[in-house]
């Protein structure tokens, strides 16, 4: 199969990439012309990219109207499938920003039309748990949607609108709400991140109440998700009436305990000061996410707990560090 990826050089998008290529699936990734992260992307993905497995392809998110003319020669006559990672302003910030969303849908939606162009036959896109809004009781994907910031808004209007228009163009419409991920690459400033740098070095570190529920997934695990679903056989997915899949792990807890969780990982060095922040943009959001949908479709199951995640973090900080370390002793020698 060869599969189209916007967002390519992303957390969630190279994480995808990695796990489409290992799985023996040809991709071709689009990257914004200024990414940050594209030398991070080719240095793990080196020898794909050397032998043809992977191609990697510049395109602003809001021209998706060129991707034919830029990758549709690359392309062969094998099935295709696009997946939209491509999303901009996700952070704290901008999520309120209308104009901004409402451009990103826009953009989204024409790049379905792009798909189309290209004889993709499945376009999957990466929705987010704030379309839900605040639920505390577990949410399925038939749970009501009441979405409390514009980007939950758009991305709940890219659910209804994208499935609309892929089902006008003979494409199958498959739409993700990933819940909290965490794993090497994330933004420095998740609350996994900062927790594990604060208690690694032994500093104090302020948070909220952290009463509410909460569930993590594993980045390797969520890739693992997405090619499950990439690979779902046609006839599974015309049995489906909602294209709607919750990603998200299989342990819901209070947010405190996983915190303290990583806290105890590092030693218990980090002083945790609670009730010290405000809320964010949307509320006190609970995340109580079912994925038996998920399980029974495709029969994915988490192989990363919370525990060995953050275990497989600690690693990889220490590693980067002890190699940052040998640079810089190289550099003052020379």
């Amino acid at each position: 199969m060869e599969i189209i990826v916007t967002g390519a050089a992303s957390f969630v998008g190279a994480a995808a990439v990695r796990e489409f290529l290992n799985r023996g699936h040809r991709v071709l990734g689009i990257l914004r012309p200024d990414s940050k992260t594209r030398e991070v992307l080719e240095t793990s993905c080196r020898e794909w990219i050397e032998n043809g497995q992977l191609i990697l392809v510049e395109n602003d998110l809001q021209t998706p109207e060129k991707l034919p003319g830029l990758i549709g020669e690359k392309l062969s006559g094998t099935e295709k499938c696009f997946f939209h990672f491509g999303w901009g302003g996700s952070g704290s910030g901008a999520r309120n920003d209308r104009e901004l969303q409402k451009n990103n849908l826009e953009a989204s939606l024409n790049t379905i039309r792009a798909a189309k162009e290209l004889g993709c036959g499945r376009f999957f896109f990466s929705g987010s748990q704030a379309e839900y809004g605040l639920h505390r009781e577990m949410t399925t994907e038939e749970s009501v949607c009441a979405p409390r910031s514009a980007y939950g808004e758009a991305k709940l209007a890219m659910r209804r609108d994208g499935e609309i228009l892929c089902k006008s163009l003979g494409i199958r419409y498959i739409h993700g709400r990933i819940f909290s991920v965490y794993g090497p690459g994330d933004h420095p400033w998740t609350l996994v991140e900062t927790c594990l740098d604060a208690c690694m070095n032994g500093m104090e570190i302020r948070l909220g109440a952290c009463t509410q529920l909460w569930n993590f997934l594993y980045m390797d695990d969520l890739a693992r998700a997405l090619a499950d679903l990439a690979e779902l056989p046609e006839d599974v997915l015309t049995s489906l009436d909602n294209p709607v899949f919750n990603l998200a792990g299989e342990e819901t807890k209070p947010l405190k305990s996983f915190v303290e969780e990583i806290n105890s990982l590092c030693g218990g060095r980090g002083t945790l000061v609670y009730g010290a922040r405000t809320e964010n943009a949307e509320g006190l959001v609970h995340l109580n996410p079912s994925i038996e949908k998920l399980k029974t479709v495709t029969g994915w199951r988490q192989e990363t707990d919370f525990r060995q995640g953050i275990q497989k973090l600690m690693i990889d900080k220490r590693e980067k560090k002890d190699t940052m370390g040998n640079v810089d002793r190289k550099s003052r020698k020379e």
